[in-house]
């Protein structure tokens, strides 16, 4: 009996772990995609559920792939990228995608992330490639929106979903980064003497205005000129001043 009972204890055993390898348990953000004998069969907990929790597979019968629903972050590497206006640069950015079909994740497309990172590539090179390099340097959420919009629209039939494409790092040739300072420089400058010349517009406006305002009260110009001579004797100067009145030079002025 003894030797009769140690086989069936060790199938026993055989049999339980068999079925303990059949459970599968799935987080909160992950989703199984069962085969069954190679064809598909669900994407849920326990045959047909749509949420995460207890997956019972068919030992040697059932498959599983997991598929994590969290959004994943990708680093496009730097591109070599030619711009509309012949300019030579390298640009990466970070592409941000999903998983919203776990079933088409898996059977339309093999390894998802993958085939989402080269396709950011290639647009990446394609929509820069249609931009001009002042674009690329002041429009960039513009470019942005379209790199996800166009991404987006190629990964939807694998049920993946590009939430965000941003370029992240423009560089530059050397000689390109000189012609770029020099015409900054130069724009400063301009800028500098609009200012400038639009301050001397101003400046000779109110003194315009103030010619007119001193002949229409001739007392005017006398208070202005006493008050010139206080603000010139509190400097404690040597200079002796004698004080002309305006009355005088009057008659010198009409003629």
């Amino acid at each position: 009996m003894e030797w009769l009972s140690f086989p069936l204890l060790v199938l026993l055993v055989g049999l339980v772990i068999v079925a303990l390898n059949g459970i599968r348990i799935l987080r909160e953000y992950e989703r199984a995609v069962v085969f069954r004998l190679g064809r598909f069969v669900s994407t849920g907990a326990l045959y047909g559920g749509s949420g995460p929790g207890l997956i019972v597979l068919i030992p040697l019968i059932d498959t599983m792939e997991r598929v994590p629903l969290r959004t994943v972050a990708h680093d496009v590497p730097p591109q070599d990228v030619i711009t509309s206006d012949n300019v030579s640069v390298k640009v990466n950015a970070v592409l941000y995608s999903r998983v919203v079909d776990p079933k088409r994740a898996i059977l339309e497309v093999d390894n998802y992330l993958y085939a989402t990172s080269q396709i950011a590539q290639t647009t990446l090179r394609s929509i820069l490639g249609q931009s001009t390099l002042d674009d690329l340097l002041s429009k960039r959420e513009e470019i942005n929106r379209k790199l996800q919009q166009v991404i987006d629209e190629q990964t939807e039939p694998w049920g993946i979903k590009v939430a965000t494409v941003e370029v992240k790092n423009v560089d530059l040739p050397q000689e390109m980064l000189r012609a770029i300072a020099k015409q900054a420089e130069a724009e400063r400058e301009r800028r500098a003497k609009v200012i400038h010349a639009q301050g001397e517009y101003e400046a000779s406006e109110k003194l315009a205005d103030a010619a007119r305002i001193i002949s229409m009260a001739p007392n005017a110009l006398q208070l202005r000129y006493l008050q010139t001579l206080t603000e010139i004797a509190a400097e404690k100067n040597s200079t002796i001043i004698f004080p002309l009145p305006i009355d005088i030079l009057t008659p010198l002025l009409k003629k």
